[in-house]
């Protein structure tokens, strides 16, 4: 059997994961309609965690997916804590760094200042 497009394969893992059905329902269905060239389970299991976590893109460079939800969490997390980092923030959210980092630092506007995070430009009120 030849050996089926990227972005093929990649459709019919969007189609099939938006079905809600669990990763190895998604394999064993993708096996069918592309035979040896199908996608590793492991594969499909990444690919199915990547997807819940707003990744929509088989490129490298994913494309970022900002929610409501996501920044409101971010948002929670510094505020109860000013000294946490970047990373800490991606690990406790399972997000990437770089999503983190632009929710961080593009839509929240925060930065550090002395080891804890800052609003960007603050008020005098907001500086007392």
């Amino acid at each position: 059997m030849q050996q089926a497009p990227k972005r093929n394969s990649f459709l019919s893992f969007v189609f099939l994961r938006s079905e809600e059905l669990k990763p190895i329902e998604i394999h064993r269905r993708m096996e069918v309609q592309y035979g040896d060239a199908c996608l590793s389970l492991q594969q499909v299991y990444e690919r199915s965690r990547k997807f819940l976590n707003g990744v929509r893109s088989v490129t490298r460079q994913a494309h970022r997916v900002v929610t409501p939800e996501a920044i409101a969490a971010v948002e929670a997390i510094v505020k109860v804590n000013r000294y946490v980092t970047v990373h800490e923030i991606a690990a406790h959210l399972d997000m990437s760094h770089g999503s983190a980092q632009h929710i961080v630092h593009d839509v929240l506007q925060f930065h550090k200042v002395p080891a804890s995070w800052m609003l960007r430009q603050q008020t005098a009120e907001l500086k007392e």
